[in-house]
């Protein structure tokens, strides 16, 4: 077992303060694997210190040198990719081939196009007798959650350094093994002291903390509509700047005249890849009446080919859940589905064995009334629901108090109608993949401002006028 008892700041690894750990599990077998620091407050105020003191050297760089770094770390990363699956695998119990092209394959490709766009960025322009400068905020508390433990750490980092920042990163207690790989990978690369810096603990204490540290100028936070209204309370009392992506309810809307099946793997998919612990997941899936037939059997065929076990094996498609208080939360949504009326058409049950394992499950005769409709579940649950017309279908979609994703299969002329008419911030098309040049966040409470490309660098940009 690993104990883990340094902190990363100001360049270099700290022996903790404090005599309290964290353990972390491995999900598929309940095993305690290590046991991690939980920082002091004090600790934080050194992070912090370390990040404001290194501010002004790190935003007058030239845009190209900041970027020279992570050029370096893109090959770093390329380099230790397999140990940060293994590292993923064992602390968060993704698939083994999801792992690696999703949870290491994804922010290694989300970088590089990053900086492919961050080549050509202007940081000045001229508006008629003004110079329009963009430049850092400051201090930066990046707080991230478990499910994507490198991708949502790379997507704040990132674009954050690289617009003269430097942060502070508080990772989920969870997941934190991958976390601390990544600051050492950063060490190695060389960044200056003070411009990354890593602390580990707690949420509610820890994160909050950090969140309502005097100098932090922005909060980025990644995780739960709940923990993201909290911080924005925390982020008045001095202003902060906020950038948040919460929960979600997205809605796949299948049009007669698609591909029925397509838009059944579609929506499994996200529910089954990583669990359906993705907060874009399409777990809500509107059909026709019509359809509902032949729904069901396309469900059953996709649904019995899947293999659920150890992620450490290939063929397996559907690992655990993260832990022990998130299958609860699974299992009971599960149970009010039922109880609210739900039929469960698939699956639905723990797996007796080892590990948080979850049957991949589906429900039929939902109405977006429902519990299981409304609330983001975070595990591998689909809801299937029904409807007459197509405006009633984008009304279902949108009664939500979520918008981050969507979904419309179905000719192409006519679901770009729909999609137009979605109320969410990213909608895919007939399976359209994702550009890592477009922006990501949602509307509602699904968060504010925007993440990935050069859209997600300007969420961290100030902007001054000097006029002469």
């Amino acid at each position: 077992m690993e104990i883990v008892a340094q902190l990363f700041y100001d360049g270099r690894w700290h022996t903790g303060e404090s005599n309290t750990f964290s353990p972390i599990l491995n999900p598929a077998t309940e095993e305690v694997v290590a046991k991690v620091i939980q920082a002091t407050a004090n600790e934080v105020d050194q992070a912090v210190i370390a990040a404001k003191k290194a501010f002004p050297k790190w935003q007058a760089l030239k845009p190209r040198e900041r970027q020279a770094y992570f050029l370096r770390l893109k090959e770093a990363l390329i380099k230790y990719q397999e140990e940060l699956a293994q590292t993923i695998q064992l602390e968060l119990g993704s698939a083994f081939e999801f792992t690696r092209s999703v949870q290491v394959g994804g922010p290694i490709r989300e970088l590089t196009s990053l900086l492919e766009e961050f080549t050509s960025y202007n940081f000045e322009e001229t508006r008629e007798n003004a110079t329009i400068v963009k430049e850092g905020f400051g201090v930066v508390a990046c707080i991230t959650p478990w499910n994507y433990p490198l991708s949502q750490i790379q997507r704040k980092v990132a674009p954050a350094l690289l617009a003269g920042n430097t942060v502070v990163v508080k990772p989920a207690t969870n997941t934190p093994l991958t976390a601390i790989l990544y600051a050492k990978i950063i060490e190695e690369v060389g960044f200056p002291p003070g411009v990354f810096n890593l602390i580990t603990g707690s949420g509610s204490e820890i994160g909050a903390y950090l969140a309502n540290h005097p100098e932090v100028a922005v909060i980025s936070f990644t995780g739960s509509t709940k923990v993201g209204k909290s911080l924005y309370a925390l982020a008045s009392t001095n202003v902060k700047k906020l950038i948040l992506e919460l929960g979600g309810k997205s809605a796949l809307i299948y049009l007669k005249g698609g591909d029925l099946a397509k838009a059944v793997e579609l929506a499994a998919k996200t529910v089954i890849d990583n669990q359906g612990q993705t907060c874009s997941a399409l777990s809500r899936l509107l059909i026709p009446k019509t359809e509902l037939v032949k729904t069901k059997e396309l469900l059953i065929d996709y649904y019995q080919q899947l293999e659920i076990g150890d992620p450490q094996i290939v063929e397996n498609r559907v690992g655990p859940l993260v832990s022990k208080t998130q299958e609860a939360t699974v299992l009971n949504y599960i149970a009010q589905g039922e109880k609210e009326g739900a039929q469960r058409f698939i699956g639905g049950h723990k797996l007796p064995r080892k590990g948080y394992f979850i049957e991949p499950t589906v429900f039929l005769d939902v109405t977006n009334q429902m519990t299981i409709a409304q609330e983001e579940i975070f595990g591998p649950v689909l809801a299937v629901l029904t409807y007459e017309t197509v405006e009633e279908a984008i009304a279902l979609a949108n009664d939500s108090i979520y918008g981050l994703s969507g979904a419309v299969v179905g000719p192409k002329e006519e679901a770009m109608q729909v999609a137009r008419q979605l109320r969410t911030g990213n909608v895919s098309i007939n399976g359209a993949p994702r550009s890592f040049k477009a922006p990501f966040g949602g509307y509602k409470q699904s968060g504010l401002g925007r993440e990935i490309g050069l859209y997600g660098l300007e969420d961290y940009l100030e902007i001054k006028a000097i006029f002469r």
